[in-house]
């Protein structure tokens, strides 16, 4: 595996999208959680761009996660925000970020208490972009979020007819979670769910 940064980077980001992508492809959910499960604990592991430290990594075991629940897999439909203005989120040295609130979900509310805001990176290549914080955060969970969708890194379930996939079992901590080096954008006041999500990436016992 090439050591380089920058084509460590690219590696990485191309091993993830690769990921979601036999994910989508597989009609077993629970079946494609678990490649989702085994294949980043690899990556974290033995990948020269993990966020995790490489003397922690030597002796690192498994990302922290709850159990696989299917009732926090949702189908749900999307509604364009009138009149959404461009943010520019300050990510310290890796920004600002530029996102439009373009999107909100349509059929969260019954089951988590509310519904969240998708947003369009705005910029060369663009995507969607979907942070979220629920009751479990700044406890169980990091207290600046967790990502469902990340189009920079390729994270993304898709689409089943025009209902967008929204798994929480694969939502994951942004990398700044495991690692001081690295500096995220965070979950937005719009998108805290009174609901707490036990699915997904959580923290060590104790952290």
């Amino acid at each position: 595996m090439n050591n380089d940064p920058i084509l460590a980077l690219a590696d990485w980001r191309r091993r993830v999208s690769d990921l979601y992508g036999r994910v989508r492809a597989m009609d077993d959910t629970q079946m494609g959680w678990r490649t989702w499960r085994d294949s980043r604990n690899d990556l974290f592991r033995q990948h020269p761009q993990s966020p995790i430290d490489a003397v922690i990594r030597q002796n690192y075991a498994d990302i922290p996660l709850f159990d696989y629940d299917p009732a926090f897999r949702f189908l749900v439909a999307l509604e364009p925000l009138a009149g959404a203005v461009e943010q520019n989120w300050d990510i310290g040295t890796g920004g600002p970020l530029r996102l439009t609130p373009g999107l909100r979900t349509k059929g969260l509310r019954d089951a988590l208490g509310g519904e969240l805001t998708m947003f369009q990176i705005q910029g060369y290549g663009g995507g969607l972009f979907l942070p979220f914080k629920d009751a479990t955060s700044g406890a169980e969970t990091y207290g600046g979020g967790r990502y469902l969708i990340d189009a920079i890194k390729g994270a993304d379930l898709g689409m089943a007819g025009d209902r967008v996939v929204l798994d929480f079992n694969f939502s994951y901590h942004p990398s700044c979670r495991h690692s001081d080096a690295w500096i995220c954008p965070l979950a937005p006041l719009e998108n805290v769910l009174p609901t707490a999500i036990r699915v997904g990436e959580r923290m060590t016992s104790g952290c």
